[in-house]
């Protein structure tokens, strides 16, 4: 068994790479740490080939080679002694290399060595665990995340409005924000069906989208609503105006799907008491009676 508390040292540990998502060391290092020339070691793998099959060692492919030289300090004039790839070994290997050289310093290092994998290798294992548990958190925050958006949503001016209520006399800002939310909501289109239109009632429309389309239908065209439309469309995105006689009450349709029957005119909201209701299935209907 390793004792955690055994010291790996620098110089073994900074020989040791992850190759093919093995922990290995490269012959030269070997080599150096065994005081043998590397071709001693070579010598030794070809002549017990049998001992050290392809999970034990294996040499360098021209990436792994190119990979391994651009990871390490060598000088120019090391670099260019290398005229192969070299073997690198595993920790079986390393095991099986210090049997085969049969010298005391090659026991002694290896088992240095195959101390120091095995101490990485909980090290690495920890970590991983670790890294797991920090991915399962951050899941687990980006669920609670979403669960968060869904009632910041909810709480937004998007929120779901009121299907029906009264405003009192004096209400005038309830009444004027009560619009102006409905206004923001519209994702495509906002249609107005009200007698009494002049420059109050466009500047509510300066707070929708962009992309927003606006159609007001109302009894008189006069000359003032005109001038006040062509002075707002030249600065904010255009509203269309519409002449239509057939409507007593207001009526508020966002994206053809919702309908607020408002019982009074934009322009005098909080002035007067006044009610209003929401409809969800009759959108279609009264913009069909429009375009007729």
């Amino acid at each position: 068994m390793v004792d955690d508390n055994i010291i790996i040292s620098d110089e073994i540990k900074n020989r040791i790479y992850t190759i093919r998502g093995l922990q290995v060391m490269i012959d030269r290092d070997l080599a150096l740490l065994y005081d043998v020339e590397t071709r001693i070691i070579n010598q030794a793998v070809k002549r017990n080939s049998k001992r050290f099959p392809k999970e034990y060692c294996f040499k360098l492919n021209d990436d792994e080679f190119s990979k391994w030289i651009s990871q390490i300090v060598m000088s120019n004039e090391d670099k260019m002694g290398l005229r192969r790839h070299p073997y690198v070994f595993t920790e079986q290997g390393i095991a099986m290399l210090s049997a085969v050289l049969r010298s005391k310093t090659a026991v002694k290092v290896s088992i240095d060595i195959i101390n120091a994998f095995v101490i990485m290798r909980r090290f690495i294992y920890a970590n991983a665990q670790i890294v797991q548990r920090l991915d399962n958190l951050e899941i687990k925050q980006l669920e609670t995340n979403k669960k968060i958006d869904s009632v910041l949503d909810a709480m937004e001016v998007k929120e779901i409005q009121p299907k029906q209520g009264i405003f009192f006399d004096g209400q005038i800002f309830d009444a004027y924000k009560f619009v102006s939310d409905l206004i923001r909501r519209a994702k495509e289109s906002i249609v107005l069906i009200d007698n009494f239109v002049d420059d109050s009632v466009l500047t509510f429309f300066s707070k929708r989208d962009y992309d927003v389309r606006v159609v007001i239908y109302t009894k008189n065209i006069t000359e003032q609503l005109k001038l006040d439309l062509n002075k707002y469309n030249s600065q904010y995105p255009q509203i269309l105006i519409k002449e239509f006689k057939k409507s007593h009450d207001r009526f508020l349709i966002i994206d053809d799907k919702e309908v607020y029957h408002i019982g009074a005119s934009l322009k005098d909201l909080g002035k007067k008491w006044f009610a209003f209701s929401k409809f969800n299935k009759d959108a279609f209907k009264l913009l069909e009676k429009l375009e007729n």
